[in-house]
């Protein structure tokens, strides 16, 4: 039974990905800016889109569970392209496809990854010590990494990040325990589409019902559409994870909250929001069923620092998942963009 649902899975992401390639033949591929490969290792690739003498550093730390070209998206629609034209030096921290035996990668390995990123930008003589920001898992794990080494980075920015997973504190998070197996092979290599699909049952109104609506309204607004179709190919796009990665965030994290806790052991060890003292941005989206504010401000609440900043962003059209808009919306880089670049500013 096993073996034939992750065939099935496995069959889903092919099918996936081919719609989305038709979707990148009428002209929505990802058209990403000139970067170079910094480093590397066994699940990760270093990207520097930047150039000598570009400050703040800010290290985005990418979700694993999709491409990480959603920062990255088009030609008018680019948080990389925006933070580069502000003077940022970015740098992106890709996720690799994991190859059997690579089912076995857990947070400890992710977690060293952002370590080993980290230390090679403060290397460079031209670079300072970098920023963290990560959108959704990305955020998680940025988190994370953040409590572990809190020293080693300026601050962090979370946007529609989730931390707490409080039971029927969050809807989506009730629904997607119950979707995910308990007994996923830790040594596996889990599709993408898996999650995808227990995201969908677990919240219809934010990955289909909302997303229909948004094309619909969309329509006669042709850089809205031209978003719209973009995101939906970026969805389509889904990479596959390690079963051990996959299994510790189900359980450890969405089930038994145990960042939230103070009680997460990760390379040996324990650590909660009492060991993150850095100054902290954290986005919302109050339209986000995914990341609402109830995932996120009770961690807040609980950091050390009295450094702690919460920019509430109300959402809009023509962004296709509201768990998105605040990488690809024209409201977003209007509004809620030019105060990430502030607090950046204000906190280099």
């Amino acid at each position: 039974m096993e073996s034939l649902r992750q065939a099935q899975f496995e069959a889903l992401d092919l099918l996936r990905r081919a719609q989305g390639h038709v979707l990148g033949a009428i002209g929505f591929d990802p058209a990403e800016l000139t970067h170079r490969t910094l480093a590397s290792g066994h699940c990760w690739r270093l990207r520097d889109y930047g150039r000598p003498g570009l400050e703040p550093s800010l290290l985005i730390v990418a979700a694993p569970i999709k491409r990480p070209y959603i920062w990255d998206l088009g030609p008018n629609v680019s948080a990389i392209g925006y933070c580069l034209n502000r003077g940022v030096h970015v740098y992106l921290l890709e996720w690799t496809t994991p190859t059997a035996p690579g089912g076995h990668l857990g947070l400890d390995e992710y977690v060293r990854a952002i370590s080993e990123s980290v230390a090679r930008i403060t290397s460079d003589p031209d670079a300072t010590k970098p920023f963290l920001i990560g959108h959704s898992l990305g955020g998680t794990l940025a988190a994370i990494f953040s409590a572990f080494e809190p020293r080693s980075i300026r601050g962090l920015l979370l946007l529609c990040a989730p931390l707490c997973f409080q039971p029927a504190t969050n809807r989506f998070r009730d629904a997607l325990v119950s979707m995910i197996p308990r007994d996923l092979g830790e040594t596996d290599i889990v599709p993408g589409s898996l999650l995808s699909h227990a995201s969908a049952f677990a919240s219809p109104s934010t990955f289909v019902w909302h997303r229909l609506i948004d094309a619909m309204m969309s329509i006669g607004d042709l850089q809205a559409m031209d978003v719209h179709a973009r995101v939906e190919r970026w969805a389509l796009d889904e990479a596959p994870l390690p079963g051990n990665l996959v299994h510790q965030i189900a359980e450890w994290l969405y089930r038994e909250d145990r960042f939230n806790r103070g009680v997460l052991t990760v390379l040996g060890r324990k650590i909660g929001p009492s060991c993150l003292d850095v100054p902290t941005l954290a986005v919302v989206n109050t339209a986000d069923e995914v990341a609402p504010l109830a995932s996120i401000d009770p961690f807040l609440d609980a950091l050390p620092t009295n450094q702690t900043t919460l920019i509430e962003y109300p959402g809009e059209i023509g962004i296709a998942l509201q768990h998105l808009g605040i990488l690809v919306g024209r409201e977003a880089y209007g509004h809620t963009w030019p105060k990430i670049i502030d607090w950046l500013a204000a906190h280099h």
